[in-house]
């Protein structure tokens, strides 16, 4: 081969190298830029890999299978707004992709739809939220966090001189920062927007942090910021030496037995997507909300402390408290990471955009696990295309209508 050949290989190979480069980085952006556009996102969302980098969070060994009990009917109908609605109708609408309802620790209805099977994993968006509470509760008891009053600054000395430098382990897991941060899915411009722009580009999450402005006293008004629980990914990782998908696997994924695999979307740098990653099975998902119901233990294991669950699923300040509230951007309640309804029922639940949700009924002894892709989700800003209060509404009628 002469000299010329050589040189044209090495050039044609440069090439292909950054075909695939930009290939993967536009398959990433068309996933961001289709996310709050209408379109169908089922795919999407159980194959989460195909479009970003991920680390995989290993399956146990010794699996721990949910008992399944006398099956049940899903309610024909359910109650919203004071109409009556079909429950088939919603099911459809928000595109549910699995659906799993446990009582008293047994298995009594599990059915997929759009074509998800039980062996598949689908993104559970911001439901991740609550897996990271659980490992910051299990670092503090293991040591390698001091206390939730310490602030950022001591562990991450990289972000002083941001707005997160002085704030709180407490104020980040109770979204009450104070750092300003807009939601509005529907709005190009708008923080979380440019954060999925931020994973789009596989350009680096702690950047991205470094960018936003401190507006409101800490600990006084509670506002849904996903780059909180961002920061808090960071400070697990930093305290514990490890990544965050590793120590998720060795204190929850292996001693839950989970059955399947999990995946964790990473940054181009291999940093963990902390405030919305996290991908499972459905009876994955629903051994975490079984962990909490059973207020941190799970077949003889102690995994997390029981105050840790009391504190993350009890609102503990006037800003937190369920219902309408002058310093708060929410209807509902909020603990650690959960959201905490109003009721006498102790009704909580880990909820992530598109419908997903672990709810939990500690009254009842109830959990129940929703997989959902509704493709309207943030095509507007409120309740039209969200449908959380209604898919609320039809939970409810599915727990009171189990004898």
């Amino acid at each position: 081969m002469n000299k010329s050949h050589k040189i044209s290989l090495i050039v044609l190979g440069l090439l292909v190298i950054l075909l695939l480069f930009n290939c993967s980085k536009i398959a990433r952006l068309q996933f961001a830029m289709k996310m709050f556009s209408g379109k169908e996102q089922v795919e999407r969302f159980r194959a989460i890999e195909k479009y970003f980098p991920t680390r995989e969070v290993m399956s146990s060994s010794n699996p721990f299978i949910i008992p399944t009990a006398n099956s049940i009917d899903l309610p024909k109908t359910y109650t919203f707004n004071d109409k009556s609605h079909i429950t088939e109708d919603l099911i459809k609408q928000t595109d549910i992709t699995g659906l799993m309802v446990i009582k008293n620790d047994s298995i009594l209805f599990e059915k997929y739809y759009q074509e998800n099977k039980a062996t598949d994993h689908t993104i559970g968006w911001s439901v991740t939220k609550s897996f990271v509470s659980a490992l910051i509760g299990i670092a503090i008891d293991e040591g390698h966090i001091n206390t939730i009053q310490d602030s950022v600054h001591q562990y991450l000395p990289e972000l002083k001189g941001s707005a997160y430098e002085n704030i709180t382990i407490k104020n980040l897991l109770q979204m009450s920062s104070g750092v300003s941060w807009n939601e509005d899915y529907s709005d190009r411009d708008s923080d979380i927007n440019r954060f999925g722009r931020t994973l789009a580009l596989g350009r680096s999450f702690e950047s991205f942090v470094k960018t936003l402005k401190y507006d409101k006293p800490q600990g006084t008004f509670n506002r849904y910021n996903s780059s909180d629980t961002q920061v808090l990914g960071m400070i697990i990782s930093r305290a514990t030496g490890t990544t965050v998908s590793d120590y998720l696997e060795k204190k929850l994924w292996q001693p839950l037995g989970m059955e399947r695999k999990g995946l964790w979307v990473i940054d181009n740098q291999g940093n963990e997507f902390a405030a919305a990653g996290l991908s499972a099975s459905l009876t994955d998902y629903a051994k975490f909300g079984l962990l909490f119901l059973h207020h941190g233990e799970l077949n003889g294991k102690r995994l997390v402390s029981k105050d840790w669950i009391l504190k993350s699923t009890r609102p503990d300040a006037p800003h937190l408290i369920a219902g309408s509230n002058p310093n708060s951007s929410n209807n509902l309640g909020y603990g650690y990471q959960w959201w905490v309804f109003e009721g006498d029922e102790g009704e909580y639940a880990a909820m992530g955009i598109y419908n997903q949700l672990i709810y939990i009924n500690p009254k009842r002894n109830i959990v129940i696990v929703k997989s959902a892709a509704n493709n309207m989700y943030g095509t507007t800003n409120d309740e039209r295309s969200f449908r959380e209060e209604e898919s609320m509404a039809m939970l409810r009628a599915i727990v009171n209508s189990i004898k």
